[in-house]
């Protein structure tokens, strides 16, 4: 699959891309990024990208021109017919939430082609006239798209077969429909104590069934008192059994 980035600051993602478990899809192509800095397509000798809001007002807004044209050349390096365009994508504070769900949609797709907006934002016009969908990482702003498209990337390619060192790893991950989309358990390692703390005694006996069941069981408690909401749809959706139920019940979490 392939992602072209639509950002002012390239030079941002040149270490997202070379460090880490997720280079190896970046470095196998399985996820292929490409960055495009609208300030090439501007014109002028300083190549200006962005002007004052029109009905006054604090800050800059990005100019529509050199956006239009940067998609313009991204389109032509795609070459892809009109029926099989990648959605251009915004990350922008008014956006869906990006989840789970989302993440292993773009994980079977042919990419997208990704707007990372700065400063008060961007023309609407650009907005209007090219963007599919509008993507939020929460309710809270940031300067600019470049760090919620990495998160984008990230999510993404570590989805990628090969990328993990166990294959099986993402599926244990929170939010994962193999865990029924609640949270994770807690994870413990060596030491067996540290700072007078224990790892819990049934993780070390070897047997498998013991584990599970306390890993289930964990995993339901934290997502009654961290996300409620998960749980509630979990059960809604029918994927909590009966042994499920019983322990929440003797929890006093539902």
């Amino acid at each position: 699959m392939r992602f072209d980035v639509i950002t002012l600051f390239p030079e941002l993602f040149a270490p997202f891309l070379q460090h880490g478990i997720n280079r190896r899809a970046f470095d196998a192509g399985l996820v292929d990024v490409h960055l495009w800095n609208p300030r090439d397509f501007a014109e002028g000798n300083y190549r200006r990208v962005d002007d004052r809001p029109f009905g006054g007002g604090p800050g800059m807004v990005m100019m529509a021109e050199p956006l239009w044209q940067c998609l313009q050349a991204v389109r032509a390096s795609r070459a892809e017919p009109d029926a099989e365009r990648a959605p251009v994508v915004l990350f922008s504070p008014i956006g869906a939430p990006l989840n789970h769900g989302r993440v292993e949609s773009w994980s079977r797709s042919q990419g997208a082609v990704l707007v990372c907006g700065r400063y008060e934002g961007i023309d609407q016009r650009f907005i209007d006239t090219c963007v599919d969908l509008q993507i939020s990482l929460g309710d809270f702003v940031l300067s600019g798209g470049e760090i919620a498209a990495m998160a984008l990337l990230d999510a993404v390619a570590r989805l990628q077969p090969g990328v993990l060192g166990d294959q099986g790893s993402h599926q244990q991950d929170s939010f994962n429909p193999a865990l029924d989309g609640l949270l994770d358990s807690p994870h413990f390692t060596r030491p067996e104590v540290w700072q007078d703390q224990p790892v819990p005694e049934v993780l070390l006996g070897g047997h498998h069934e013991r584990i599970a069941r306390h890993r289930r069981e964990q995993s339901l408690q934290l997502t009654a008192r961290q996300r409620p909401d998960l749980l509630a749809l979990a059960r809604e959706q029918g994927l909590l059994d009966k042994a499920d139920l019983a322990f929440l019940r003797s929890q006093r979490l539902l």
